[in-house]
């Protein structure tokens, strides 16, 4: 089999360095901005940190799993279980996949559309022509075709690339939102822990006032047979045991709409999940600040919003672009015959080109107004950037004084709930002597049992804090783990 005439040869060769030298030119105009992140005013210190116990200067940053420093087996494995079964985790990796292959989809847009569309037909040319139109009337006809079509809009105002750059840093976004949103459910989770860890003490709590009651009830009693009390007294104490126990029923709910929260955190059904009480005193970790200014690199939402904010810049160079003409490019190849045995010859060849331009010569401002609004992104983007940045500056503050104050405040109520069981003992053992009625003694009791629950509560605050603080710092992640453009293409997104 010969191949194509010199002559086509020729013209082929004259189309490659046309398209060549159209690459060359394609890769000449950007209307995008030039990018730089927004910038933002940092403090040189967080201001609720007088007092604040630093860590070791190794440690200056929260690092790897943030729980750990908590200091409980138990959060360690349920928090390792959010990463892997939860379903709300599943469905962000999923829209990060989604806009990974948003990526991809724009990177084809740079490249020629090629398509084939092998054919055969077989027919009969009426027998009843008009004119020579069939001059072999009524006959049998066969037709063959292998074509090759290519088409292509080289990008000369860069158009194609912004749109392409704009994916990437919307995947790259997506990926950080991911993440935040992986930070947000593992924060959930321990606070999550802790308040059913504290419906555990106060449990725990209950049952031994209720205990407490139950002697006192008995001691009324015991002093009532002996004429020494009355019956009032009897009823009072009955009274209090009564309404504690149903207080103490009570507790109950809470504690397994928080069993259930966690079940649902970690992906497991909530029939089948359980924890066993577990009333222990847990004591806030020492969480390490880092610098006010490492704060714009540790927080995946702030990340997020920097990522948007690219992606609209990119946007203004699409909407520029389009005020200039469009070039697209075609070319077809292949062999055509009317039989399958001199399909393949050379005198079966053929060939075309073609080129076409568009310009929009009126659109009563459609992209002036395309252009204006992809402005008017670009600067809500960063308005909505230093807004999160100021939030998480404020987040940050928050939970550093409310631990610096619960400090002090855990400290107060311990004196005060030894002051309320001291007054207890004094006024049982008043009682006891018959100085002071019992109403002294239900007084102390109703006291004690308040100072003890302020107390559960206060130490809940630390703990909730504290993992707060731990999300506002950014649990251990840092830019340096978001996906580069590189990997947004190239590799495959993991848990």
């Amino acid at each position: 089999m010969s191949g194509p005439s010199d002559m086509s040869k020729a013209t082929l060769k004259a189309c490659y360095w046309s398209l060549l030298a159209a690459l060359a030119l394609a890769a000449g105009c950007n209307f995008a901005p030039k990018y730089t992140a927004p910038t933002v005013a940092t403090p040189p210190a967080y201001k609720e940190t007088n007092g604040w116990k630093t860590a070791e200067p190794a440690d200056t940053v929260i690092k790897g799993k943030w729980w750990e420093m908590f200091q409980d087996p138990q959060l360690d494995a349920l928090e390792e279980q959010v990463v892997i079964s939860n379903q709300n985790l599943v469905a962000a990796l999923e829209n990060f996949l989604a806009a990974r292959q948003v990526a991809i989809q724009a990177r084809s847009e740079l490249f020629p559309t090629v398509t084939g569309a092998p054919s055969a037909t077989r027919g009969q040319a009426p027998s009843a022509g008009t004119g020579s139109t069939f001059a072999s009337g009524g006959k049998m006809y066969s037709e063959y075709t292998l074509p090759l079509d290519a088409t292509w809009e080289p990008d000369l105002w860069g158009s194609i690339r912004n749109t392409f750059a704009a994916s990437k840093f919307a995947a790259q976004a997506s990926a950080a939102q991911l993440v935040n949103l992986r930070l947000t459910l593992q924060a959930e989770l321990a606070v999550d822990f802790y308040e059913l860890r504290s419906q555990d003490e106060l449990i725990d709590l209950y049952n031994h006032t209720i205990q407490s009651y139950k002697d006192s009830l008995d001691l009324t009693k015991t002093l009532f047979e002996t004429g020494i009390d009355s019956d009032l007294d009897v009823a009072q104490a009955d009274s209090l045991l009564e309404t504690t126990l149903a207080q103490a029923t009570a507790l109950g709910i809470q504690r397994a709409q928080y069993e259930h929260a966690i079940a649902l955190l970690v992906g497991q059904p909530a029939s089948t999940f359980s924890l066993k009480p577990a009333p222990r005193a847990y004591q806030p970790p020492s969480v390490p600040l880092g610098l006010p200014a490492q704060l714009l690199e540790r927080r995946p939402d702030i990340a997020a919003s920097e990522r948007g904010v690219a992606s609209s810049n990119a946007m203004i160079g699409v909407a520029r672009a389009a005020f200039f003409p469009t070039l697209s490019l075609t070319g077809g190849t292949g062999l055509q015959s009317v039989t399958a045995a001199s399909l393949l010859k050379s005198s079966s060849f053929y060939w075309a080109l073609g080129a076409s331009a568009t310009e929009t010569i009126f659109d009563a401002g459609r992209r002036m107004a395309v252009t204006r609004q992809a402005w008017a992104d670009y600067r809500a983007g960063i308005a909505n950037y230093r807004q999160i940045v100021l939030t998480a500056f404020q987040q940050v503050e928050d939970n550093l004084a409310a631990l610096r104050i619960l400090g002090t405040e855990t400290q107060q109520q311990d004196v005060a709930v030894k002051a309320a069981q001291k007054n207890l003992d004094l006024a049982v053992e008043r009682y006891r002597l018959g100085i002071n009625s019992y109403l002294n003694v239900i007084t102390a009791e109703v006291s004690l049992l308040s100072n003890q629950q302020t107390a559960v509560t206060i130490h809940l605050q630390q703990m909730t804090s504290s993992v707060q603080l731990v999300m506002a710092l950014g649990g251990g992640w840092s830019t340096n783990d978001l996906p580069s453009a590189k990997r947004v293409l190239h590799e495959a997104a993991s848990h």
